[in-house]
This record gives structure tokens, sequence and C-alpha cells, in this order.
């Protein structure tokens, strides 16, 4: 089965955690220092995957069944996300909501790598 590293408001105690429906978690972790991250438009954290001038962005990964990903996890992600690989802080891969590229919308983006953890940004804001 597919892992799913989730950052932002699916984690535990986030206003979307519900859509999991159980799915366990597997482990606290972050990605490899391969990312970019970024609130888009204060609503959600986005990651881009970089070459140069990455950071290592904490989060959760759970190991959900391919069905409920497909009909509860992602129909709540906003349009400005789109479902990706990334590489973990292991080296193994786990899915991951990344910014869709190029850009469908206008929202604001900011740059919050340096912080690397949506909690954290959200409790500083």
């Amino acid at each position: 089965m597919p892992l799913m590293f989730l950052n932002g408001g699916a984690m535990r105690g986030e206003p979307l955690h519900h859509l999991l429906d159980g799915a366990p978690l597997v482990a606290e972790t972050t990605t490899a220092a391969k990312y970019r991250f970024y609130s888009v438009g204060g609503q959600c954290p986005a990651l881009v995957p970089v070459a140069h001038g990455g950071a290592a962005i904490s989060g959760e990964v759970y190991d959900i069944p391919l069905d409920q990903l497909r009909d509860r996890v992602l129909p709540s992600e906003p349009p400005e996300l789109e479902l990706g690989v990334i590489e973990l802080a292991d080296g193994s891969s786990a899915f991951a909501m990344l910014l869709r590229r190029p850009q469908t919308s206008h929202v604001q983006l900011r740059d919050i790598t340096e912080i690397g953890d949506w909690r954290a940004f959200k409790a500083a804001a």
C-alpha cells in the first residue's frame, strides 16, 4: 500500500483529520531536504521540489487505502495542489500534495521553508 505524507489540515488535531477515517499513523517524520514549503493564501501548505535550497519539512505519514484517498482526501484539497510523490528523510517514497505547476490561480504564496512546519507557522501567525 502506498503511504501518504500529510503536512497540513489532515494531520492529527487539525480540522480535516476526520477525512482519514481512522487510517493508521505510520510515522512522524520529515521529507528529504529537497523541498521548499509555502503557505497557499494562508489556508494550506504546499511542497515544491527543488534541485537546490531545499529543506526537510515536518509531517505525518499515514497508510490510507487508495479508495479513501480518491473519495475523501483528494476531493477536499484546494485546486492549487496536486498529488505527487516525494522522498522522505529515510529515502523512501510517499504520496504528498504538491503545489500545482503551472499555478492555476493567483492566490498569494508565502515561502515558509525556514519554519518547515505548518503547525508552527500557524501558531506564529
